[in-house]
């Protein structure tokens, strides 16, 4: 039997290995797009109605801005490189949320929320792009259905989807909720792990120069949120982000090629680009 689930688990993996555009890196989804969207639509909604979301204001108009800009590079670039049906279900939509806590998320299919919170560390609109680059990022390398199917064979078994959210919809819901940052931990499940938030950095530096941000912002930032726990414990938020040193180091080092996508990749139509 052992040997069975072995057998059928490396089927999977075979079956659903993806390769991530920007990094080239294979990761194993189990999960169909199309499926994970749905269920990540109706949690978003849910989210937004039991949490004080903001309908205007200048923090919106900022969220929506910098969001937007980042939409056109991501779908400037992957047109471009004739891979424009890997975001044919996405829906795009940027919220804010009035909350103290420093955090922000990307669900699967481009459901972001930002909350207030993050907005006085990320103190500008270049800073803002490297947090909402990261969280785009996240989507669009699909982390968010590589933590669920991990998730999915290590606590549910080999079960299908459709059955486990039959027999454990709430463990399956709150899973989905971990595993892109927005809920608490899941058995052993992190949010994300260093490797995601490592490519995420990468992915993301390089979609907020191809928006017409300044990706001299990055490191910065991430020093200022690494700074936050007064020197004992990070927000949640940095819970398994790669050392601060490192990087820092990594970013500085990724600026050449984040300004050469933006020479090749420029995405027309952004604000910044506009301007």
């Amino acid at each position: 039997m052992y040997k069975k689930i072995v057998s059928l688990a490396l089927l999977f993996a075979i079956i659903a290995c993806n390769k991530t555009a920007f990094t080239g890196r294979r990761s194993m989804t189990l999960i169909p797009n199309s499926q994970l969207n749905q269920m990540s639509f109706t949690e978003y909604k849910t989210f937004l109605s039991q949490n004080k979301t903001l309908s205007s204001g200048k923090e919106v108009d900022l969220v929506k801005r910098v969001g937007n800009d980042i939409k056109i590079a991501a779908e400037t670039y992957y047109k471009q490189k004739g891979m424009a049906s890997q975001l044919k279900g996405f829906a795009w939509e940027f919220n804010v949320v009035e909350s103290p806590e420093i955090n922000a998320f990307c669900m699967p299919g481009g459901k972001v929320v930002v909350y207030t919170g993050i907005l006085g560390v990320t103190q500008n609109e270049d800073a803002l792009a490297v947090v909402m680059g990261h969280e785009i990022a996240h989507a669009l390398a699909d982390h968010g259905n590589e933590r669920m199917s991990q998730g999915l064979v290590a606590q549910l078994g080999l079960s299908a989807l459709d059955v486990a959210l039959a027999n454990k919809p709430a463990e399956t819901r709150n899973m989905l909720m971990t595993a892109v940052g927005a809920g608490a931990q899941v058995g052993v499940l992190l949010p994300f792990s260093r490797k995601h938030e490592s490519e995420a950095d990468e992915i993301g530096l390089y979609l907020m120069a191809m928006a017409g941000y300044n990706p001299n912002e990055a490191a910065p930032f991430w020093q200022r949120m690494n700074a936050q726990g007064g020197g004992s414990r990070p927000p949640e938020f940095m819970s398994t982000h790669p050392d601060p040193k490192k990087r820092s180091e990594t970013l500085k080092a990724l600026i050449p090629k984040a300004r050469g996508y933006a020479m090749k990749y420029p995405a027309v139509g952004s604000s910044k680009l506009k301007k």
